[in-house]
């Protein structure tokens, strides 16, 4: 039997103000779907209040403006209901190194973190390895190889459908790679979760 079927699964995807932590760039929109036994089923989704101005090259990639964020709740009200969402679950992205990175930061300011045995599964190195014949495999063009629908792009609800049904497609194809339950998806395909210490004025670094 295929157990990793059987696994429950968090897709989320997060929208920034760029791409760096430690340079201060905040999460300004979540979104999060729970897959269980193959059927997607409660999500979890919110504009983010970053408490500080967005670049206008954010904006111009995800189309989120200051008006939009002005009355979302901050991460520290907002983030913690992910931690009990995700709670018992895998956790899934596309380029998951970057959306863990932010996530587990935007918590750390909070002196908050995901469970140590949540492990987080990223999309693109099961795209790399099942699929090693792609010219790209950015979120668009893997869902296109795989004939997942391709609607708006770089918001988070958006992307986390498309990443659902890639990530479900990938999976159909685990066996093929004697790849039978969770444990050994995770080993091949799982990345860290990064770890921060913070200093007086809230910024973050590794360690």
């Amino acid at each position: 039997m295929f157990k990793a079927l059987e696994a429950e699964y968090v897709v989320f995807d997060v929208e920034t103000t760029g791409l760096s932590v430690v340079e201060g760039d905040r999460i300004i929109e979540l979104a999060a779907l729970r897959i269980k036994n193959g059927v997607w089923a409660e999500r979890v989704v919110s504009l983010v209040n970053p408490g500080r101005p967005l670049s206008p090259g954010a904006q111009e990639v995800n189309g989120i403006t200051e008006d939009m964020v002005l009355a979302a709740p901050s991460a520290a009200e907002f983030l913690p209901r992910m931690i009990e969402f995700t709670a018992q679950a895998c956790l899934v992205a596309h380029n998951a190194s970057f959306d863990i990175k932010f996530l587990a930061y935007e918590l750390a300011l909070g002196g908050r973190k995901l469970y140590d045995a949540t492990p987080v599964i990223d999309t693109i190195k099961m795209a790399k390895a099942f699929l090693p014949y792609l010219s790209s495999y950015r979120l668009g063009s893997l869902a296109n190889s795989l004939g997942v629908k391709v609607g708006l792009a770089h918001r988070a609800e958006a992307d986390v459908e498309i990443t659902a049904a890639v990530f479900q497609r990938l999976l159909a194809m685990a066996e093929d790679h004697n790849i039978h339950d969770l444990k050994t998806l995770a080993g091949r395909f799982g990345v860290e979760k990064p770890s921060f210490k913070l200093n007086n004025s809230s910024q973050a670094s590794f360690f």
